[in-house]
């Protein structure tokens, strides 16, 4: 739940999403759920010469498992507050 909950916070900030079958989605982040799909808006293909079909998609879902990267804005991460928040749930597991 930890991702999720960290995603959650993310939701209207923009993010670059790599996919398994090798496209790059930009756009923003719209929702998120439990099982990690995401939902982006105002999307943009990375290559758009290798797939010129996406050009006119502007809104996306896209399905959890098929995700390899996303890719966050790093002013927006507190890796303090994420870092704390996985050595408490990591503690809270293995008892």
């Amino acid at each position: 739940m930890l991702f999720y909950s960290f995603f959650k916070s993310l939701v209207g900030k923009d993010v670059i999403v790599e996919l398994k079958n090798d496209l790059c989605i930009s756009g923003t982040l719209h929702s998120v759920d439990q099982y990690l799909n995401i939902k982006l808006t105002d999307i943009n293909v990375t290559d758009p010469e290798k797939y010129p079909h996406m050009l006119s998609v502007k809104n996306c879902f896209i399905r959890g498992s098929v995700v390899r990267y996303v890719q966050l804005p790093a002013d927006e991460i507190d890796t303090q507050l994420l870092q704390d928040a996985s050595r408490k749930e990591s503690t809270t597991s293995t008892r």
